[in-house]
């Protein structure tokens, strides 16, 4: 099933970055229970990096053979980057859509209502 991106699962794919359908890192319940924990998008996907990256660095540990090197510390490290840069948007406020204005309806000629001329 194709990726959803206007719902809240599929922003949080967007921002970890989970797009791979195939193969994706996180299950829809695992995303689904970040979002239950966090305030935000940004915080669920701070969280799933934060998970990701304790993953990279339990299971992809520092591997140099003859010909292949992997450095699984180094991606939990960028990971948990990612994560504090998404923090601190949310702390500043960066993206919140939750300030702002509305447009309310507006009469110009409301106030002369019932007004007489003399």
């Amino acid at each position: 099933m194709a990726i959803d991106y206007t719902t809240d699962r599929g922003r949080v794919r967007l921002l970890i970055p989970d797009a791979d359908e195939a193969s994706l890192l996180l299950a829809d319940d695992q995303i689904d229970a970040l979002l239950s924990m966090e305030d935000s998008v940004k915080l669920a996907a701070a969280a799933a990096l934060d998970t990701i990256a304790s993953s990279e660095a339990m299971v992809g540990k520092k591997i140099r053979t003859q010909d292949l090197q992997t450095d699984g510390p180094a991606v939990a490290a960028e990971l948990r980057a990612r994560a504090a840069e998404l923090r601190r948007q949310v702390d500043e406020g960066v993206g919140d859509d939750s300030v702002g204005f509305d447009i309310v309806d507006f009469d110009q000629w409301r106030g002369y209502l019932g007004y007489e001329s003399c």
